[in-house]
């Protein structure tokens, strides 16, 4: 038998389904270089493009910690130099206390910001100064702490304000207060550059109160002087362990609380009182009986004016029975615990 020839419709359907394949033609081999060629005058701009910096999170604990380091370690520097002049006539460096200060102050920046070097409390939290200004464009920046410190300019601008500030300030309330501004009588020049700071000082207060907020929230600027030249406090080094340990300032402040309790309450509290109030629950009953009836259960002492309270008849020294029945009208009696209703002269008439 003979094979038909394929029919002229198969023939068709091949042609038709490689057709497309012959149509679609490659894009040219130089096609990339026509396009690296135009993006190539776009490279600087974008790469020079301002780009958010690397958002960090510095401990807020860390800076407050600083803060309060740099104004402890203030205060010694300022408690030695003070004993320096302890022999000279008294009163005499309280009329200087704020240039004391300042000169302290001026000291510390000194040798450390204006050196490019971070305070001491700065420096035992592992922080330092970064001029934010200089860093808005990330460059080079990997880990969010690079950037360079503070500028000549910030930093005798940081002088100005934190020493200069402060004297100034200080000066000004000493000043006023010893002229009494705020006694003079109204609507005189006096009475008005004191009214102006009162309103100065409650807006400083205002706005630091601010920022304090804005600081809890952001963790950025601890002060009006830090946000006002941009200067934020950044880690020195990302890998530096936590070298300071709280072990001892937490006990240090847990017995100082406990201390100003107790002398809050001591004062309000009656010992025989308290005493008494614990001797229904003492193991030794007989205590009581056994100790010696010719000493004063108050004092201890043998009783030069011997008095007895009635109606338990325990015998006292006159002073200090009469100091705690005039104390405390219930006032009972340390031996038995019996209320004392009046007392009596050993072997004399009762008085009330």
């Amino acid at each position: 038998m003979d094979r038909e020839p394929p029919s002229s419709s198969g023939g068709t359907a091949v042609a038709g389904t490689t057709a497309p394949t012959e149509s679609s033609s490659a894009p040219p081999q130089d096609a990339w270089i026509h396009t690296y060629n135009s993006f190539l005058p776009l490279w600087p701009s974008l790469s020079h493009s301002p780009q958010s910096t690397i958002p960090i999170t510095i401990s807020r604990v860390n800076q407050v910690d600083a803060a309060r380091l740099d104004v402890e370690m203030s205060a010694m520097l300022k408690e030695q130099l003070v004993k320096v002049f302890s022999l000279m006539k008294p009163g005499m460096l309280f009329q200087y206390e704020a240039e004391l200060d300042a000169f302290l102050e001026f000291l510390i920046w000194r040798f450390s910001i204006w050196v490019d070097k971070p305070t001491p409390g700065i420096a035992l939290m592992n922080l330092r100064y970064r001029n934010e200004r200089a860093t808005e464009s990330r460059q080079k920046v990997r880990t969010g702490l690079e950037g360079p410190g503070l500028t000549v300019a910030q930093k005798l601008w940081y002088c100005i304000a934190t020493v200069g500030g402060q004297y100034i300030w200080a000066r000004l309330q000493s000043f006023s207060a010893f002229r009494r501004w705020g006694d003079t009588e109204q609507r005189s020049l006096a009475q008005r550059i004191w009214i102006l700071l009162q309103r100065v000082e409650g807006i400083y207060r205002a706005a630091s109160f601010g920022n304090l907020l804005i600081f809890l929230c952001t963790g950025r600027y601890r002060n009006l002087i830090e946000r006002a030249l941009r200067a934020r406090l950044v880690y020195g080094s990302p890998n530096m362990n936590r070298a300071v340990s709280f072990e001892y300032m937490n006990r240090q402040l847990v017995w100082n609380e406990f201390s100003e309790m107790l002398l809050l309450l001591l004062p309000l509290l009656n010992s025989s009182s308290v005493r008494n109030l614990f001797r229904p629950f003492s193991k030794d009953k007989s205590s009581s009986s056994a100790e010696d009836d010719t000493l004063c259960p108050i004092c201890r002492a043998t009783p030069t004016i011997p008095f007895v309270a009635i109606p338990c008849q325990h015998r006292y020294c006159y002073y200090c029975l009469r100091t705690r029945c005039a104390a405390a009208p219930s006032y009972r009696c340390s031996r038995c615990s019996e209320p004392v209703s009046a007392m009596q002269r050993h072997g004399g008439a009762p008085t009330e």
